[in-house]
Order: structure tokens, then C-alpha cells, then sequence
């Protein structure tokens, strides 16, 4: 009966994985045979996939897996705060009675802000969920309670930027909430057809391709290549691009770095867009092991003196537990560094707003004081 009981247990796991999976609307969608075709003429796909344009190797021999699982099982100490982040609220008339002159950004924490910018409200990466996951049984809960403002409270969206298709930066419950308020969607290619899926109409989304450009009326984006990899099931790995961002206002050049390792991409980058005035760069959720897809921190301060921007912002930290440091050790690292380059560094409190137009931004060791 015993030995029953245990079958029955584990076909019931497996039929309800397998359904889960199979229906569940947050895995998106697939692409279609002409997206393919598109893809093919992209200059970054081969094999049936998207390529870096640096080798990236994505192998886990069995050594490595094992000592990635051993660490995860054991864990780090101080992984998550031991309370909740503070959160400076946003009150909606703030983002309604804006003076059109002013550029200001509003990170909500881990890589998603609201950019202000020429009269105009763009969203960055807008996760707003509770857990960077398919389901929020699997994975561990925002280091906030709440965000700076509900994702109702919000007004009307000009444009919402996506970098890539991973949990953390594209999440179905936000799409699903913040759709009918959006004007646009841009995406790297591929990472539409999951908006798609989730009901936002086809001519709201706008896919682009590396070094490719678009107009939203006077602001000008541009895709640009990131290092990294892409996909939401175990069978779609590196089947939608992966991208960074330049956003340019007649006034501002900002770039958004989404998820990447270190390479000379930033340079070319700063070379053909640059310099700018401020860039937000991925810092946090790192491992040696895996340090070809996500930078450590001292690469994040010299990526940003490789792209030639004035001013730098640590993102992709200060929100969810995904790789097995402190959750302090990206801030800590990042501002050492900086300090080393003579790199301006803003290190803003969650719902912090900064005026980009101001000569002073928020560089507070706000962090030190929390366990």
C-alpha cells in the first residue's frame, strides 16, 4: 500500500507538472513558422536559435550542476533582508502634474522604473509581481511589501520597454494588468508573440532587432545587444532575443542595460550612441559560475566607463533572491568600484524619484542601515 500510495503521489506530480505547464497561460506563446523566417534574417540566429555575439557557453557539466545544487540546498546567509525594504510611495497626480521639462526616473526595484520623460510615461522592464516565477509557490517574495504605487493607481502608459523574456523582467499578471493602459509595447524579436498570446492587440507591439531604431513621436529607441540568453519553459531556451536599450529625448541620452555579461558590446555601444547621461546597469543575481550571462559587480562599474555615460545606476538588485550572494553584496561591491574608476554612482531608496536634469541624484548609503 505504502509502496502504491508513493506511485500514485509521484504520477499526480507529473500529470499536474505536465498540465501546468501545457495550459498555463504564463509560459506565452511560440513563434510562428513566418516569425522564424524573420528571425533567420536577423544576422543572430543559427540552429534554430538566437545567438550572443560574443561565445557565451551555457554547459553544465555535471560537476558544476552538482556544486550549483549543493550551494542552493545549503543557501548563504543574509540572502534576503531580514525585514521588508522600505518603499517611498508615488502618489498618481505626482506622474499627472509633471512639468513637461523635466526627465525622471522611479526605480521599483530589482530592473523596473518608470522613465518621465518629455511629457510622456514609458515603464522599463515593469515586473510588479510577487515572485520571479511561472507560479508564486516557485519562487521566494519580493524583499518589499507593496511597490512605490499599484500598478491600478498608475495613468495612462506611453510605451512599455522589455529586455528579455525571463520571469523577473516579463511578467504575465503585470502584462495582463497594465495592457489596457499602454500605448506601445517594443521588445526585442520574439518577445512580442508572448504579449500577443496575452491578448495585447498586434498593432501595439513593436519588435525590433539589434542596432535597429524606432520613433515613438519625439523620443527615438534604440535595440542593442546584450549578452545573455533567453525563455520561460524548458524546451524555448534562447528562442526570443535578448536586448539592452538606448532611449533618447531631444535633451536626454539614456541607456538600460536589461540582463548581461561583460563584453565589448558596451564599447561599441557607447561608441555608436554614446556619451550618455545616465545608464542603469545590471548588478546583482551573479556567480562565478555563470558570470559569462550576468556581470559581477566590479564589471558593472568598468561596463559603464566603457559606455561613456556620466552618471551610473546598479539595477537588478534590492528585489528577489536569485543567485547566492548577500542581498547587500551588489550595492556594496558596485559603489567600491565606482569609487575606483571615478565613476558617478545613484544609489536611490525603492520609489526614490531622479531628476536627471538636476545636478545632484540620490547617493545615499541607504542599504547600511538594514539587516
Amino acid at each position: 500500500m505504502t509502496l502504491a500510495l508513493i506511485i500514485t503521489l509521484i504520477v499526480v506530480v507529473f500529470v499536474t507538472a505536465f498540465l501546468f505547464i501545457k495550459f498555463s497561460p504564463q509560459f506565452g506563446g511560440k513563434p510562428t513558422a513566418q516569425q522564424v523566417e524573420v528571425f533567420k534574417q536577423s544576422g543572430h540566429y543559427s540552429d534554430g536559435v538566437f545567438q550572443n555575439e560574443i561565445p557565451t557557453s551555457m554547459e553544465m557539466g555535471f560537476g558544476k550542476f552538482m556544486s550549483i545544487l549543493k550551494d542552493y540546498i545549503v543557501g548563504v546567509p543574509h540572502q534576503t533582508p531580514k525585514n521588508p525594504l522600505p518603499v517611498l510611495p508615488i502618489d498618481s497626480l505626482e506622474i499627472v502634474n509633471r512639468p513637461d521639462t523635466i526627465t525622471r526616473l522611479t526605480w521599483f526595484g530589482h530592473s523596473a522604473f518608470l522613465l518621465e520623460i518629455e511629457g510622456k510615461n514609458i515603464l522599463i522592464d515593469p515586473m510588479f509581481g510577487p515572485t520571479p516565477s511561472p507560479h508564486p509557490w516557485l519562487g521566494k517574495k519580493r524583499f518589499t511589501e507593496g511597490l512605490p504605487i499599484a500598478v491600478e493607481k498608475l495613468p495612462h502608459i506611453d510605451a512599455v520597454i522589455y529586455s528579455h523574456d525571463h520571469y523577473d523582467h516579463l511578467d504575465y499578471e503585470s502584462v495582463m494588468k497594465l495592457k489596457g493602459k499602454v500605448g506601445a509595447f517594443y521588445t526585442p524579436l520574439g518577445v512580442g508573440m508572448h504579449l500577443a498570446e496575452w491578448g495585447v492587440p498586434a498593432e501595439n507591439i513593436h519588435e525590433l532587432n539589434w542596432w535597429d531604431e524606432i520613433q515613438h513621436e519625439d523620443l527615438t529607441f534604440k535595440c542593442a545587444p546584450a549578452r545573455h540568453f533567453s525563455g520561460r519553459a524548458f524546451s524555448d531556451r534562447f528562442s526570443t532575443l535578448w536586448a539592452s536599450w538606448v532611449i533618447q529625448s531631444p535633451t536626454q541620452n539614456i541607456y538600460f542595460s536589461g540582463d548581461s555579461g561583460y563584453g565589448s558590446h558596451f564599447k561599441a555601444i557607447g561608441e555608436k550612441y554614446g556619451p550618455f547621461d545616465f545608464a542603469m546597469m545590471e548588478c546583482g543575481q551573479y556567480d562565478p559560475r555563470w558570470s559569462e550571462i550576468h556581470m559581477m559587480p566590479e564589471e558593472t562599474a568598468q561596463a559603464a566607463v566603457d559606455l561613456d555615460t556620466k552618471m551610473m545606476m546598479p539595477i537588478h538588485w534590492g528585489a528577489f533572491v536569485l543567485a547566492l550572494h548577500t542581498w547587500k553584496d551588489p550595492i556594496e561591491r558596485v559603489t567600491k568600484k565606482a569609487r575606483e574608476l571615478d565613476m558617478p554612482i545613484a544609489t536611490p531608496r525603492i520609489g526614490e524619484p531622479i531628476v536627471l536634469e538636476l545636478p545632484e541624484k540620490p547617493a545615499s548609503r541607504w542599504w547600511e542601515g538594514i539587516e
